[in-house]
């Protein structure tokens, strides 16, 4: 888990004080900042404005996280959310209004513009220090995301974890049940520990995985092997088997990331097609796709599946 230090994320972040001392005035400071040559991520914080209005939602939150951080009056590490984008983990599905820190001295927390305290007990191995700031380990963040994400969006955080390698599904349930006595949403987060899978690899994956569970759908099987005596034929995203279907999860960027050498999109497209085919004649299954605009309509969707598996059942 280390971040590319040219990263967005890792702008360099001035506070007022600092620029002060370096000669600058309040008078140049509102002149940078008219001209666009600075940018304010929060009050009394500036960062190189050119880049600022470049960078996505995320990775100025990313940013706005680490400024208010450095402006904290007392003890205290970037917690639940606000952790992710220094782990380098997906932010989809979470409110990024607020910066969450939490306090590691045993005191209370409390609620400002634009930042949420937290207060918790903080186990070893619970905070590391990473890029200038300290922040909550992979295993404590999954935790804490729960208390104030959905079930989708802190299941996308425990998959992405899991499937990295920075903790097991074990070490994950060992934590929840040691440690998580008084915190909120506690059902919500078991659940996700007991829907997590390190086999799934993407935010789509994950968020096809929560559409199959919540329309009662058969729990599939995550990165099916389909094979031809001893030759991988394909992996699939998901598998049905009694149902006789696979359920693939295409994102916008599925067929150009997995360009090879020398060869375009429509090449690797039709590629795509062969080896569904092959995919087919090997197991006798249909194939369904699913995207993210199926995804924002679920119940066309869960339709389209429902009519697919009674045609492969009628078909039998």
């Amino acid at each position: 888990m280390l971040i590319n230090p040219e990263d967005p994320r890792l702008a360099p972040v001035s506070l007022r004080r600092e620029l002060i001392a370096g000669g600058e005035s309040d008078r140049t400071i509102a002149k940078a900042l008219a001209s666009g040559a600075l940018a304010r991520p929060r009050r009394g914080a500036y960062t190189d404005g050119p880049s600022w209005r470049s960078m996505t939602a995320e990775q100025q939150y990313a940013v706005r996280s680490r400024a208010a951080y450095r402006q904290a009056q007392t003890a205290v590490f970037l917690s639940h959310v606000s952790a992710l984008p220094l782990l380098d983990a997906p932010v989809w599905g979470f409110g990024l209004d607020d910066v969450h820190l939490t306090r590691d001295d045993g005191k209370a927390g409390r609620r400002e513009a634009g930042i949420q305290q937290h207060c918790g007990r903080v186990l070893e191995g619970d905070c590391q220090s990473a890029y200038g700031v300290a922040i909550s380990s992979p295993l404590r963040a999954t935790l804490e995301a729960a208390t104030v994400g959905s079930v989708e969006s802190t299941l996308v955080v425990a998959n992405h974890f899991l499937h990295r390698g920075d903790f097991t599904k074990a070490e994950l349930q060992e934590r929840f049940e040691i440690a998580i006595v008084g915190w909120p949403f506690s059902l919500r987060t078991d659940l996700v520990i007991r829907l997590s899978d390190p086999r799934i690899e993407s935010v789509g994956e994950t968020r096809t995985l929560c559409f199959l569970w919540r329309r009662h759908f058969p729990r599939p099987v995550p990165q099916f092997e389909v094979r031809d005596a001893d030759e991988l034929v394909a992996l699939l995203d998901f598998a049905l088997p009694d149902q006789k279907v696979w359920i693939e999860f295409d994102g916008k960027v599925k067929y150009q990331r997995h360009l090879r050498p020398g060869e375009d999109v429509t090449a690797a497209v039709l590629r795509e097609k062969r080896r569904e085919e092959r995919i087919m004649e090997l197991t006798g299954w249909r194939p369904f796709r699913i995207t993210w605009w199926d995804l924002e309509h679920p119940d066309q969707l869960a339709a389209r599946l429902q009519r697919l598996i009674e045609a492969s059942a009628g078909a039998a």
